[in-house]
């Protein structure tokens, strides 16, 4: 069991920024993500991870091999050798990514570029989680590429957001609040929350509203003097948000999503 629930680290650092919803009507066939009326859930604890980022930073780890050796030649992320490399995520975060527990993110999807700069930072201890830390040691730079291709690979399951939250944080998501100088999310996360994968904008597209909704309470909290230059971004957005705003544009970012198909799953064997 110990085993089970570090594993469950191992990925539980990825998106909290701001995000979308969709809504209970069909998804219109426009690349616009639709608004969703499902509850919303909870907000999530944020002490698991106070210090993870909305964004990630731009710094990478040291290069090395897997014995430990520095300055072995990076390769592009191999997402089959990632696959078994993962497996001690799954329990946690899916085998595929997508998460039955809200407190911990959904990784399907999310970039390979923003998934080895976290692993990078727990290994380095930029971001500070016990757990990670633990499991992030023993990857070289190459084996946090594998994982984070494999995990590029998977579809992230669309999420339903609160219909009371849809009009606020649709607003906050698309438009910002230029009054209280909050921009748009969609600005670095896209209108339709994919990201940046080159500038290590995370995805945010179906991520869990009680996930989303801790990490923005923790960045919050941050001091922006102690962050680094993608962090403090997201650091100074958080703190002009109230908790209305984080309820609200968390359940927007579970419900947003994109109009493409999810793949059909194979049919058991007889």
């Amino acid at each position: 069991m110990k085993f089970r629930h570090a594993a469950a680290a191992i990925v539980t650092m990825l998106v909290m920024s701001a995000a979308g919803a969709q809504s209970v009507a069909p998804a219109k066939p426009s690349s616009a993500p639709a608004p969703s009326g499902t509850a919303a859930k909870p907000g999530a604890n944020a002490a698991t991870d106070p210090a993870t980022p909305g964004m990630p930073t731009g710094e990478q780890a040291t290069a090395a091999t897997p014995s430990g050796e520095a300055g072995a030649a990076l390769k592009p992320g191999d997402a089959t050798a990632g696959q078994g490399k993962a497996a001690v995520c799954g329990a946690c975060h899916g085998m595929d990514g997508n998460s039955t527990d809200p407190q911990y993110p959904r990784l399907a999807g999310q970039s390979e570029q923003y998934i080895a700069a976290q692993l990078a930072d727990f290994k380095s201890g930029k971001r500070m989680n016990p757990v990670m830390q633990g499991f992030a040691q023993a990857l070289s730079e190459q084996d946090m590429h594998d994982v984070g291709a494999y995990f590029a690979t998977k579809a992230s399951l669309p999420g339903v957001a609160d219909q009371a939250y849809v009009e606020q944080g649709q607003g906050l998501y698309r438009s910002g609040d230029v009054d209280r100088g909050i921009p748009a999310c969609m600005a670095c996360h896209g209108p339709d929350g994919r990201g940046n994968p080159g500038a290590h904008y995370p995805q945010l597209t179906s991520q869990h509203a009680k996930y989303t909704e801790s990490r923005l309470k923790a960045l919050r909290e941050r001091d922006p003097a102690q962050a680094g230059p993608h962090t403090k971004i997201m650091v100074e957005v958080a703190k002009k948000l109230d908790d209305k705003d984080i309820a609200a544009v968390a359940s927007y970012i579970e419900g947003l999503h994109t109009n493409e198909p999810v793949p059909a799953a194979a049919p058991a064997s007889p």
